[in-house]
């Protein structure tokens, strides 16, 4: 039978799921869903929705569940993400994306948003449809509950390799209104043009200066590797070089190449290089007492202070110096306790000069 056929097409495309609507196009009623839920071979998912099987759903099944009882509708936020493999939104709840001119009844375990921009914004095209990750991202990361969480989210999303920080900057240019919105542009537009001064502006700022470290020279000329470049900031009379990373993703993976030739070449006078990237200067606190702790093993006579009344770094005696316990890493505003200076250099504060 032609529509038996058509049913079974539709089954397979949508992992076993289907709707009232489907099965009436396909030729059958509802008397042929009603026998199909007797006998057990389908069960009931929402209103007008249906599965092949009465056992637990897949994340897959209960994303075109809540698509298709909404429709016309589109996975969006953590859903879209996790439907175009961004790792880290396989929450339970889906999120999907309806136009705004329509009211949708939520169902448990199903989110609904309504999208002024619905038609530009989603892919109907893939299965289950959803929202562009550019447009799922940006959500997503607007809604982030700390502004590194919203960084992380976008350099998730480019080191899944689904965007660039070029798309998510002209992403945003047509969302004057979202949330974080001069935070996440200014960080795609430094990303995408090769320029790192937001980042390096917030080290200056929030780690170096509002905790009285040494002022470290910016842009130095470095010619000591196989090509030309300019260290972020080098303390010189420490011989100690900070490179800030801003790159979200693997694009520029190819310039590993040139940070490990100089670094090298840095290693063999004596100097050591740290990295540092978003995560480590959006928690600038702990960064400090890092950089700090370095900086006093290399020879830096001075010591840090608060930068505020809930800074991580003790204030100093106004008798004398710093107690012995200024530079302890065991506490952070969210570290966890450290055994010891050097392990305090986490992976995202890396030393290159092995």
């Amino acid at each position: 039978m032609v529509g038996m056929d058509e049913l079974t097409d539709c089954l397979t495309r949508q992992a076993g799921v289907v709707s009232r609507r489907q099965v009436r196009a396909a030729g059958h009623g509802d008397a042929y869903i009603a026998r199909m839920i007797r006998r057990r071979h389908w069960a009931r998912v929402h209103p007008g929705v249906y599965v092949d099987h009465t056992g637990p759903l897949t994340w897959l099944q209960q994303a075109w569940a809540a698509v298709l009882y909404a429709h016309p509708a589109a996975l969006a936020g953590r859903s879209a993400l996790h439907a175009h493999r961004v790792r880290g939104h396989d929450n339970n709840e889906i999120h999907v994306a309806v136009p705004h001119t329509r009211k949708v009844r939520p169902r448990p375990g199903v989110r609904i948003e309504r999208l002024t921009e619905f038609d530009a914004a989603v892919q109907a095209n893939l299965s289950p449809p959803r929202v562009r990750v550019e447009h799922a991202l940006l959500r997503v990361a607007s809604s982030a509950p700390t502004d590194d969480a919203a960084v992380g989210v976008l350099a998730d999303g480019c080191q899944s390799r689904r965007t660039t920080a070029a798309r998510l900057a002209h992403e945003l240019r047509t969302t004057p209104s979202l949330p974080r919105r001069g935070l996440l542009l200014a960080i795609v537009d430094d990303v995408a043009s090769g320029a790192l001064s937001v980042l390096e502006r917030r080290y200056l700022r929030q780690v170096e200066l509002a905790h009285g470290l040494p002022r470290g020279q910016r842009q130095h000329a470095d010619t000591s590797g196989q090509r030309a470049a300019h260290r972020d900031v080098e303390y010189v009379e420490q011989r100690l070089v900070l490179e800030l990373d801003g790159r979200l993703g693997h694009e520029w993976a190819v310039d590993r190449w040139s940070d490990l030739d100089r670094d090298l070449t840095a290693a063999t006078t004596g100097s050591l290089t740290l990295r540092a990237g978003w995560g480590q200067v959006m928690q600038p606190c702990r960064l400090a007492r890092l950089m700090a702790l370095v900086l006093k093993a290399r020879g830096w006579t001075g010591s840090p202070v608060p930068c505020a009344t809930d800074c991580t770094i003790p204030a100093h005696s106004p008798d004398g110096p710093a107690s012995s316990n200024t530079l302890n890493p065991a506490s952070s505003r969210t570290g966890t306790p450290r055994p010891s200076a050097l392990s305090a250099l986490e992976p995202g504060l890396s030393p290159t000069t092995t």
